[in-house]
């Protein structure tokens, strides 16, 4: 590396401590901002005039709490930090519209990880990937990818996953001399009950009854 390049950082920290917010209304708000769990990578872009108003609240806590510790600091501390938290989730909102293509991309990802795992015949070996396995093979947090997929399509990784599942299982259940139960097993479902109950739920008819359906035809 150039030792005559100098790399300048600049930025700020919030920090709180949880009792800070015990028993006000933010308490209960915080646990629905899914950033928190997002990695590093994942973080949010702000536009020059998203960074100004973001200093802009900064500002408005700083000051707050250098220069008025009174019975209403507390209340307007946290109303800011509100605020703040709010238009972070509008950020992400519009950053995750902006990168559409990107969504598009890491669902044909998931996708493929999918396909791959079945293939490979672990399914019947190790059981349904979870999501936090499908989420480490494409290098992001478990909770982007389910935010992602679900801005992008309506539907949770676990929606994705179950989907994928009963496809493949269509395909083995039309096999001749297949049981249910070793349909069931060979998709990685540890009770075959279970196989069946989320077929009917996402078919509308059971194994059985799709079985004799195409029979039929």
């Amino acid at each position: 590396m150039d030792s005559s390049v100098i790399f300048e950082q600049k930025g700020f920290s919030i920090n709180f401590h949880e009792d800070f917010l015990k028993g006000t209304e933010l308490a209960t708000q915080i646990k629905k901002y899914n950033f928190f769990s997002y990695s590093v990578n994942e973080s949010l872009h702000l536009s020059p005039k998203e960074e100004k108003q973001i200093e802009s609240i900064v500002h408005n806590i700083k000051i707050e709490y250098q220069n008025n510790q009174d019975e209403f600091s507390k209340e307007i501390i946290i109303s800011q930090l509100s605020t703040l938290l709010k238009y972070a989730n509008r950020f992400y909102e519009r950053q995750f519209l902006n990168r559409k293509e990107l969504s598009n991309d890491l669902l044909e990802k998931f996708n493929f990880q999918l396909a791959m795992y079945f293939e490979s015949g672990k399914l019947s070996e190790n059981g349904i990937p979870t999501i936090e396995q499908i989420a480490d093979k494409l290098n992001v947090s478990q909770r982007y990818l389910s935010d992602t997929l679900k801005k992008e399509t309506g539907k949770t990784t676990t929606e994705h996953l179950q989907l994928n599942l009963i496809d493949k299982a269509k395909d083995i259940l039309l096999q001749p001399h297949k049981t249910i139960a070793e349909v069931a097993y060979e998709l990685g479902f540890e009770y075959p009950h279970y196989f069946s109950r989320l077929f009917k739920k996402k078919e509308g008819i059971s194994p059985s009854q799709y079985i004799e359906k195409y029979k039929m035809n």
